[in-house]
């Protein structure tokens, strides 16, 4: 089954087409970083209309790449939330005229449990069960992973989540939108020990974690400093340090209580080689040596429509589908999920 995946849930427009035979057979992606930029982050009203315009244009090209025809098309995922509900409008709107006019199925896919199964779109893909951390602009959640569905939150963000705190930490420093990739560049530049930030609720237990505090660190550290440009990488480097060895700590628990040998990293901040390195440490310690690490590659990482197809695919092929309408959740936990066909 041909699968056409469509992601708007908030600042990118993906699309893709993904086959049960050969995988993904064509991918396009439009980034809305450049509009939002000088607002500092994003605003759903032009996110919204961005969407319309680049949808129906990405759609075309995704299918003249993968040299397929509507008929060829065999079903059609789309985000339905979590998200910005214009945005997940546009996507659920297209997603379900296509389906309607093409007839073939279509079905709301999560958005984090797209993320979730990105690494199941590479040549190792991850086998069940697994522990999966999940960390974005939007969420940073240690989730238990039974099976596709299967999921069991066992820690979370009580307030910012990573990549939150990246883009607000860039904004004190008078950085750029997005922050998390300028942070991490500049952190590069940072001198390892002038700044020690905390390791927020690491000496507490349980797999919560809280990221506002670090933040408010930063803050005060930046506000008392000479505010040179060596200065600012060092705060980058230090509060960097702070986010990812917190992040391994809360993976390092969370693993000794599954039990688990596989561990999924995922969501854009996935994307952070600092982090990677730090979880590859992990997997060589003493303690961990049986431990393996999943990533997906860089282009999936952050929003993509490849992720949505999968996802939807695995709901398709179960019998879910959509029915005569179809809705958004702006607001969706992940641990609300049941298994395809349950």
């Amino acid at each position: 089954m041909k699968v056409l995946g469509i992601e708007t849930s908030c600042d990118e427009t993906g699309i893709a087409i993904y086959d049960d035979q050969q995988g993904i057979l064509a991918e396009a992606l439009y980034s809305q970083i450049a509009l939002h930029a000088e607002y500092g982050g994003v605003v759903p009203e032009l996110a919204s209309r961005d969407h319309v315009r680049r949808i129906i244009p990405l759609i075309d090209e995704v299918m003249k790449q993968a040299h397929c025809q509507p008929d060829d098309i065999g079903g059609i995922a789309y985000t339905s939330g979590p998200g910005l509900m214009g945005a997940l409008m546009v996507g659920a709107a297209v997603g379900r005229s296509l389906a309607w006019t093409w007839k073939c199925p279509s079905i709301g896919v999560h958005h984090m449990e797209g993320h979730l199964l990105a690494p199941m779109l590479e040549d190792q893909p991850p086998e069940f069960p697994f522990l999966a951390l999940l960390v974005s602009g939007g969420h940073t959640l240690l989730v238990d992973v039974s099976g596709i569905g299967q999921y069991k939150i066992i820690g979370e963000s009580l307030d910012d989540a990573v990549g939150e705190a990246f883009d607000k930490t860039a904004k004190m420093l008078g950085l750029a939108y997005p922050g998390g990739p300028i942070i991490a560049k500049l952190a590069l530049e940072g001198r390892d020990g002038r700044y020690k930030f905390p390791r927020p609720m690491v000496n507490r237990p349980g797999l919560d974690m809280s990221f506002s505090g670090l933040k408010t660190f930063v803050l005060n550290t930046w506000a008392k400093s000479d505010k040179s440009e060596q200065t600012k990488a060092d705060v980058a480097f230090a509060f960097q340090e702070a986010v990812v060895d917190t992040l391994a700590i809360k993976c390092k628990r969370a693993l000794k209580e599954t039990g688990h040998q596989r561990l999924v990293i995922a969501g854009g901040v996935s994307a952070n080689e600092r982090l990677r390195e730090r979880l590859t440490e992990l997997a060589q310690s003493t303690s961990t040596t049986s431990l393996t690490v999943f990533y997906p590659r860089m282009q999936f990482c952050t929003d993509n429509g490849a992720m949505i197809a999968f996802a939807g695919l695995q709901r398709l092929i179960a019998g879910e589908t959509d029915g005569e309408g179809f809705s958004t959740t702006p607001r969706w936990p992940l641990g609300d999920l049941k298994a395809p066909g349950a």
